[in-house]
């Protein structure tokens, strides 16, 4: 069996007059959103880093370009649930991914458990989802942004001559 791990990585700025979306879910109590071509959706878009990492595939620009009208606001799951289809495509099997999202806001623990089985099912693997803050460092403690780093486990099977 051959086994491989991906990282990826993403940061987006907050922007006033947009809706939040983060892990799969939609924050409608949130004021600000986060900017960006797509939703901004930096959990999904690290995991899909780290899916294409590992399996060999590039980064998400490479995959689902800023270049790429049609994707002017595409939902974070709908990119990564495309992710997962080209990982599979490309032969590999998806064992988990785990997801750490970087900010002072939104408070992920109430619903944690929430995006876990959402973000799981688009995976079709275990998803683990934790949060973190950065004590008042760099633009994500001073509440000028969100992000996300992810890891993703990749298998194959190997053929036996």
């Amino acid at each position: 069996m051959i086994i491989r791990t991906g990282l990826g990585f993403d940061a987006h700025r907050f922007a006033p007059d947009v809706p939040l979306h983060l892990v799969g879910l939609e924050w409608p109590e949130s004021r600000v959103g986060l900017a960006g071509h797509s939703d901004g959706d930096v959990a999904a878009h690290a995991m899909c880093d780290a899916l294409f990492s590992a399996a060999g595939l590039g980064d998400l620009g490479s995959n689902f370009g800023v270049d790429d009208p049609a994707l002017a606001g595409a939902a974070g799951a709908t990119l990564l649930a495309e992710a997962v289809a080209r990982v599979q495509d490309a032969g590999w099997s998806i064992a988990n991914v785990s997801v750490q999202v970087i900010g002072n806001q939104p408070k992920l623990a109430p619903r944690r458990a929430e995006a876990e089985t959402l973000l799981s099912g688009l995976v079709g693997a275990p998803v683990s989802l934790s949060a973190t803050t950065t004590d008042g460092m760099g633009f994500t403690g001073a509440g000028e942004g969100v992000a996300a780093i992810a890891s993703a486990l990749l298998t194959r099977e190997t053929s036996v001559s």
